[in-house]
């Protein structure tokens, strides 16, 4: 059995022998057509999983049968062969999609490379990421053993994304090595927050950037410099996330990336109103009651971001002009490109997309939803689709244009949650799946992490006795009535609110126009 079938096009047929017996040898087989016209018939009855054409041949052209090629076997890759290095021809190649091109004199060893860049490159790939994340391995599960700093902890899931997308791009068997790898890290994660974060709220010098800074540190001075400053947070957005759209961002703008954390709850509730507030939420209930929803009530618990906003400029003596805008449909975000003049005239943009968040929530209750992102490759496959047909993508473009600064965030990321732990609570507890409070909670805290003294660590306190627990690595909590439905209902969706590297290291990107 051959490795591979292909087809050469060349009115110069005789010439091909060479070739055919050299790749014979190593494994290929071959057909040969001495023109356009013929070619385009063999393709109708046969499957090639390469073809080399000819530029310069008598009836159809190269670039003719090239078209006419694509229309009948889009999928396949075409290498154009040419006497001439004339650059108009050559353009006109790769526009019509050639995959590559050789130029005549052309040896047998070189139609081998371009077979094996095409044909093999994935293959080739794959070996070479799967021996060089062997090679790492060892190295990164030392690391996860030394992690002794927030900014360790950066570092370290920093390189754990980056070995995801690699195996992922090289569709790798590896991927079960490496899940098995982040779940030890994010178990190590755990504890190191359990140890830390209640140092971090008391005002640690050894605090990371979190929530409620975010504002005062990064954004600020920019404005202060007189720069205008387009901020834009996208709910839900983790760091494989802005991986998949980085390189359509950076034919825009340079990008300098960084993490920040979310504080807990890991939810917008708590994150997003400490981002837009500069208060822990604690501070936020006693500063601004009225600006305040308590868990328990029914009412949105985001729909005062912009007086938010507004008050933490205040209340830091910020006098900028700014504008705010949530954008839960396609629809909201062209309305924002067609005011974008209009916009242009404050100092500070605050835009909020909602669609990553609607998609992680959609795909609990979807089963076309769940269908689409059956796994973590396809969940940043649709939030890269979503990013390339979006109007957000078209507002970048105009900022940049016209040669302004973005900040692109998020107020946490969310994890796939796989394993359920009990729990049990009364009426008034809350219903998100990774954090829980209240007063009558019942749980083993050998599994969680629970927050006795809430006022410790900037959380507010409904009651005396309301305590806060959170599920770890990719645990979710589940009642005990009607356990098993509840299980097979939200097992291996995406959630929020608790500790995990997904949810609290999440990307803080500044854009410079190119």
């Amino acid at each position: 059995m051959s490795k591979a079938h292909f087809l050469w096009v060349d009115d110069e047929i005789d010439l091909l022998t060479p070739y055919v017996l050299f790749l014979k040898e190593k494994g290929y087989s071959m057909r040969c057509v001495n023109n356009g016209r013929d070619a385009l018939e063999i393709c109708r009855s046969e499957m090639f999983d390469l073809i080399f054409l000819d530029e310069h041949m008598p009836g159809l052209s190269g670039l003719e049968t090239l078209t006419l090629l694509h229309a009948s076997q889009p999928g396949v890759p075409v290498v154009m062969i040419t006497k001439s290095e004339d650059e108009g021809i050559m353009n006109q190649a790769i526009g019509k999609k050639i995959t590559d091109y050789l130029i005549k004199p052309v040896n047998p060893h070189q139609v081998l490379m371009a077979i094996k860049k095409i044909l093999d490159k994935k293959t080739l790939i794959s070996e070479t990421t799967t021996v060089n994340y062997r090679n790492e391995f060892k190295k990164l599960s030392q690391e996860i053993d030394q992690c002794l700093t927030a900014d360790d902890w950066t570092a370290l899931y920093r390189k754990l994304v980056y070995w995801e997308l690699e195996l992922d791009q090289a569709d790798d068997p590896m991927m079960e090595m490496l899940a098995g790898q982040k779940a030890e890290a994010n178990h190590a994660f755990a504890k190191f927050i359990r140890r830390n974060y209640e140092e971090w709220m008391i005002g640690s010098t050894v605090a990371p950037l979190m929530s409620p800074a975010l504002f005062g540190k990064h954004l600020f001075p920019m404005l202060n410099k007189g720069e205008k400053i387009f901020f834009i947070l996208i709910d839900n957005f983790r760091l494989d996330q802005w991986q998949a759209v980085k390189d359509v961002v950076s034919e825009l703008f340079f990008s300098d990336d960084e993490l920040y954390f979310s504080i807990l709850p890991t939810a917008t509730p708590y994150a997003r109103n400490a981002l837009f507030s500069g208060l822990m939420p604690r501070q936020l209930a006693e500063l601004y009651p009225d600006l305040w929803v308590p868990e328990m009530m029914d009412e949105g618990k985001n729909m005062l971001e912009e007086p938010l906003i507004r008050h933490q400029l205040e209340r830091c003596g910020m006098t900028h002009r700014f504008s705010y805008h949530k954008i839960n449909t396609n629809q909201e975000g062209e309305k924002l490109v067609t005011r974008f003049q209009e916009l242009e005239k404050s100092d500070l943009n605050v835009w909020v997309f909602n669609f990553i968040d609607m998609m992680s929530h959609a795909r609990t209750d979807s089963k076309m939803i769940r269908e689409l992102t059956a796994d973590e490759a396809a969940y940043r496959s649709l939030t890269r689709s979503w990013f390339l047909h979006s109007p957000l993508l078209t507002l970048l473009r105009m900022i940049a244009a016209k040669g302004y600064k973005a900040v692109l965030t998020t107020d946490h990321g969310a994890i796939r949650v796989k394993n359920s732990v009990k729990v049990l609570g009364d009426k008034e507890t809350n219903v998100n799946l990774r954090y829980k409070l209240g007063r009558n909670l019942g749980y083993d805290a050998r599994k969680l992490f629970d927050i006795l003294h809430p006022a410790n660590y900037g959380l507010p306190s409904p009651n005396m006795s309301t305590r806060y627990i959170f599920a770890l690595n990719n645990d979710f909590f589940a009642y005990p009535n009607n356990y098993n439905q509840h299980v097979t209902h939200y097992e291996h969706s995406y959630q929020h609110g608790g500790i995990s590297m997904e949810e609290m290291l999440i990307p803080l990107v500044t854009l410079t126009p190119k």
